[in-house]
């Protein structure tokens, strides 16, 4: 977009007013502009050309004839508009290119009496960044790129990649959405369960990433986290009879309601156990409780509905003391049995341990050292780690420490388990 400061003749005021304005429709609106002008376009490339302009003229525009009543509207007409001109204009060349298939506009016989929310073009947009024939990290690539609006560099540096890399292979996915004539479309009723599914999978990655991102110098990706939730957000109001998406849009709030305490002052990670909890949102776990509450009487359990029951767990608990960790046993032991995973596993190994005590959680442990899947996951050392900082084992506990750091590149966590490292060689040098 272009710089909001160029415009000669404003008050500065009126420009601080408007850009502030055109980064609001920015975040609100984005995915909505976009895929309406895909649906035009037919082309992700041209659409995000026209949506992009549409925000650079807003904020050419806003400053003389004020901010209008909704920015959305506005943003829409203008990028169809400009849509439309560019395709007379190049109505030759582009007959010769593949095109995004458009083929269902229109609701079918089947979906006749469906709420008309479900043609919504941003659901469709959500579901092209999300065909199975493209590959999952392309997917949430794409979801980034198209839906959250954040640039390419933004997308690189969620996945520790250079730009040009991720340019790449955005473009590859946009070219490959053409070739295979991938339909933009809301999937057919008897389609939703399997598609449904990869949707929130990738909503569910982008949240984590953001939650606890891997690398880079910050606990948490604020931009990745709220752009989840914004998703999350924009499933459930289209798709609210679906479970998997209420469960998902409850686990997001109730884990990140945590966001503020999880920091302290200094930028120091703060355990769950340590955190003041005056300082977690209760509007936000109010509100995950009451989707979960209504998800479980409404439906089976998922595993997402199951996570957020953990989360809630942790949510209602008045004190780290309080908690009540044989419940939370319990729980892990629904979601082995509908998500079997080994991050399942060592999350139930934890809750075990802070249950049974230490040595039980090692016990637990065990088991998961000789899991190829974990064999470079840093939280399995981690939490060996503090199992037997508990005990006392020192030695043991230093060696687990070093193996967690090896494996942990988030410059937070590493400060963390430096200052555990320093604390049980120190302990270790005491009792020698």
């Amino acid at each position: 977009m272009s710089d909001p400061t160029a415009l000669p003749g404003f008050p500065q005021a009126v420009v601080e007013a408007v850009a502030e304005a055109v980064a609001d429709a920015h975040r609100r609106d984005w995915a909505a502009v976009l895929a309406a002008t895909v649906r035009v376009t037919r082309d992700l490339d041209l659409a995000e050309e026209c949506a992009q302009d549409a925000y650079a003229r807003a904020l050419q525009t806003w400053p003389r004839s004020g901010v209008p009543a909704r920015p959305g509207a506005w943003l829409t007409t203008v990028a169809a508009n400009r849509a439309r001109d560019l395709l007379r204009r190049e109505s030759v060349w582009r007959r010769s290119l593949p095109l995004l298939v458009v083929d269902d506009a229109v609701p079918g016989p089947g979906d006749a009496v469906d709420a008309p929310a479900i043609a919504d073009d941003r659901l469709r947009l959500v579901f092209t960044c999300c065909h199975p024939a493209l590959a999952p990290e392309a997917q949430v690539a794409l979801t980034l790129r198209l839906v959250c609006g954040l640039s390419t560099a933004e997308v690189a540096h969620a996945f520790l990649v250079q730009e040009s890399t991720m340019a790449a292979r955005i473009t590859r996915a946009k070219k490959k959405i053409a070739a295979a004539a991938i339909p933009y479309r809301v999937p057919a009723r008897e389609e939703l369960p399997e598609r449904v599914g990869a949707v929130c999978e990738v909503v569910h990655l982008l949240f984590t990433t953001g939650h606890a991102p891997p690398g880079g110098d910050r606990l948490v990706r604020a931009d990745l986290v709220d752009c989840a939730i914004r998703l999350a957000r924009l499933l459930h109001r289209l798709l609210p009879g679906v479970p998997d998406v209420g469960g998902l849009l409850a686990l997001l709030l109730l884990v990140d309601a945590r966001r503020d305490a999880r920091v302290s002052a200094s930028g120091s990670l703060v355990l769950l156990e340590e955190q003041d909890r005056g300082r977690w949102d209760r509007a936000r776990i109010d509100e995950g409780v009451g989707l979960l509450t209504r998800s479980l009487r409404d439906h089976p359990p998922t595993r997402y509905t199951v996570q957020a029951a953990i989360a809630a767990v942790h949510a209602e608990a008045p004190s780290w003391e309080a908690t009540d960790w044989r419940e939370i046993v319990g729980l892990y032991d629904v979601l082995r049995r509908l998500w079997p995973s080994p991050v399942v596993e060592l999350n139930r190994a934890v809750a075990v341990g802070l249950c049974d005590g230490p040595r039980a959680g090692l016990d637990a442990l065990t088991p998961l050292l000789d899991d190829p899947a974990l064999a470079t996951y840093g939280y399995l050392s981690a939490a060996r780690a503090d199992f037997l900082r508990r005990l006392g084992r020192w030695s043991q506990a230093s060696t687990a420490y070093e193996e967690a750091l090896a494996l942990t590149d988030n410059a937070v966590e590493r400060a963390f388990l430096g200052r555990r490292l320093d604390e049980v060689l120190r302990r270790a040098a005491e009792d020698g």
